[in-house]
């Protein structure tokens, strides 16, 4: 076991054992972390052994994450539970709030205890976009259109995740659910005054941070009245609103620099340069092999104290007794 700090990339795993390849991406200096995908997955069994082979490559161990929200978004699911789609727990709500709840709590123990025996230690989980009935790549996705009814079934979720022994990621910072615009295929545009992302998109975010949110991951999305770059690329966004007016403390994390919404800034290290410039402590590489071999050989960003403690706030922790 190779001793070294967790580095600024977080980046995908080719398939359902670790091959050479992967090995030297992972044991390269700037490897913090990996994200795995359906194609690493075949069984529980085989993806609690792609997991221990990760984990036993350094020290401290590279943390292992997954997009495994439920609903649409569940890599895992052949002895997995079938979370559903958040939307079913906004309709909860409406009907009854306290058992909307519950059961939202419920819900976020059940994935985290399911993918932390397995040895994930986080997911990018949860969305806290509003559904506003325009966006097709979040919809059902989001929990409600009231900022204040996704706060509370979101804190409720997250209570669940800390429950199974899991941190907790709120996304698409500072709100992706307006744009019709799908990021991984084209740059949103959200024509939107400030004054009207506070009082409704910034809500869940404000109160998810209060409660001790882990992590936060930006929108590849563009808000021309606050600033000209994407969030994942704006101090703006990143600097002055996230860190310094909600105070937000814990590990900034971009979405993948291989979606169309992040092409702007040039190639993959440029995009690095530029995410980690706006204020993101981590990047995402996650398909495009070729790619992040391309970022490991020449990018010479250096790990951090900084990074490093934004990091252990993602690690898991032993699951309390769940239901």
């Amino acid at each position: 076991m190779v001793e070294m700090p967790r580095g600024p990339v977080m980046l995908g795993v080719e398939g359902l054992v670790l091959g050479d390849a992967d090995r030297a991406r992972l044991l390269h200096p700037l490897a913090g972390g990996a994200i795995l995908f359906t194609r690493n997955f075949e069984s529980a069994a085989q993806l609690e052994q792609l997991n221990v082979a990760i984990h036993a490559l350094r020290y401290p161990r590279l943390l292992i994450s997954v997009d495994h929200e439920g609903g649409r978004v569940q890599r895992f699911r052949d002895g997995f539970t079938a979370i559903p789609a958040m939307r079913t727990l906004g309709e909860h709500w409406d009907r009854d709030v306290a058992e909307a709840a519950r059961e939202a709590t419920r819900l976020g123990g059940t994935l985290a205890s399911e993918l932390r025996k397995c040895g994930i230690d986080f997911s990018f989980t949860p969305v806290l976009d509003l559904d506003f009935g325009s966006s097709g790549v979040i919809g059902d996705r989001a929990f409600h259109h009231n900022p204040n009814v996704v706060a509370h079934l979101a804190a409720a979720f997250c209570d669940g995740l800390a429950a199974g022994g899991m941190a907790a990621v709120g996304k698409h910072f500072p709100g992706h659910g307006f744009v019709a615009a799908d990021s991984h295929h084209e740059i949103p545009v959200d024509d939107r005054p400030m004054e009207r992302i506070a009082v409704a998109d910034l809500v869940p975010f404000a109160a998810l941070i209060r409660k001790g949110l882990a992590a936060i991951m930006p929108a590849h999305i563009v808000y021309p009245a606050i600033d000209t770059k994407p969030a994942g690329y704006s101090r703006v966004w990143l600097q002055d609103i996230l860190r310094e007016r909600l105070r937000f403390d814990g590990l900034v994390m971009s979405d993948d620099l291989g979606m169309a919404g992040a092409i702007g800034e040039g190639d993959i290290v440029a995009r690095a340069e530029a995410a980690v410039a706006a204020g993101c402590d981590v990047v995402l590489c996650c398909n495009d092999h070729a790619a992040t071999d391309d970022l490991l050989a020449r990018w010479k960003a250096k790990p951090s104290t900084e990074l490093a403690r934004r990091w252990a706030g993602m690690e898991g922790r032993s699951p309390k007794p769940f239901p």
